[in-house]
């Protein structure tokens, strides 16, 4: 997993601020487009010919493995990497409950999918937030028990799940096919990730994601969180068991609705239900502005893990 929260996804944004934050392309502006220069010196979303070699690369990069295959046509399936990029920054409200007196976590967030900075609001008092600019994770809130949670782990941890499986085409990320699984009646082709050793900020996570072999579609992820901000080197929370509640798609991406976390049993089927996961309000913002990810002059930086 990648990145912050204790009873549950302790894992996503450490991920995401593992896999992501290393998986930009190197590439080069099309100087010869005044609206692609428009747009790169303002908007947050990137010029098309950025997205166009990315995804070549990519597509070059998963077409060489079996698993990489597999991951290719999810992509695919769940309306290709030129359209998840080309629609820009996403934005989604993502109510983590946890059933077992864990913190809630209730954010409406917007994503930049090109570099994997983030911005979190509170749901309920939109003044207080949090995010990450790329570098350093901030937070500006009227006292501390408004997010009563680790936010630097858990700036991308929901976008790390709802993005699945486009955010896999970085570097660092390693990709092995497993034995085929199957879950309520349905077959699932099995793809285990893990990353390079210093790859975010906890590259000892690991992740099973099971495409569904007729569609292609994600159904099923399951996870370790490893963050060192909790754990000591070598040492991670049990495995989870994330199913998929439902698809919506916007703008030709087909994105989960939630989920319903579970500790994994020992036959690798879901046991106790132990948080519940509701997205809404999902819409991709190509208007946004680099500067909306940028830390508030309020903001208090925060040091560590």
């Amino acid at each position: 997993m990648k990145k912050l929260s204790v009873t549950l996804l302790l894992s996503t944004v450490t991920l995401l601020l593992s896999c992501n934050q290393n998986t930009k392309e190197t590439v080069s502006i099309d100087t010869t487009s005044p609206t692609a220069l428009k747009e790169d010196n303002k908007l947050a979303k990137v010029p098309d010919s950025w997205i166009v070699e990315r995804v070549a690369k990519a597509e070059e990069k998963l077409s060489a493995t079996p698993a990489g295959k597999v991951v290719w046509n999810a992509m695919k399936a769940h309306g290709g990497l030129k359209n998840w990029y080309q629609n820009g920054p996403l934005g989604f409200h993502f109510n983590y409950q946890p059933l077992d007196g864990g913190a809630p976590r209730n954010t409406y967030q917007i994503v930049d999918t090109w570099s994997s900075k983030a911005r979190h609001q509170d749901f309920t008092d939109r003044t207080s937030e949090y995010g990450w600019d790329g570098n350093n994770a901030w937070i500006t809130a009227k006292d501390t028990a408004t997010f009563n949670y680790n936010t630097r782990f858990w700036s991308l941890t929901p976008y790390f799940f709802i993005a699945q499986p486009f955010v896999l085409d970085g570097d660092g990320v390693n990709l092995e096919l497993l034995d085929q699984k199957t879950f309520k009646e349905k077959t699932y082709d099995a793809v285990k990730v893990t990353f390079d050793p210093g790859t975010g900020d906890a590259p000892d996570d690991y992740y099973v994601l099971y495409f569904e072999k007729n569609t292609h579609q994600l159904g099923v992820i399951r996870y370790i969180v490893s963050y060192p901000g909790y754990f000591e080197k070598g040492k991670h929370l049990p495995e989870k068991f994330m199913e998929v509640q439902g698809l919506i798609t916007t703008k030709g991406i087909v994105l989960s609705k939630g989920y319903h976390t579970h500790w994994l049993l020992e036959d690798e089927s879901p046991g106790e239900h132990i948080t519940t996961i509701t997205i809404n309000d999902i819409s991709f913002k190509p208007d946004t502005e680099k500067t909306h990810f940028d830390i508030p002059n309020t903001a208090i930086v925060l040091k560590g893990l």
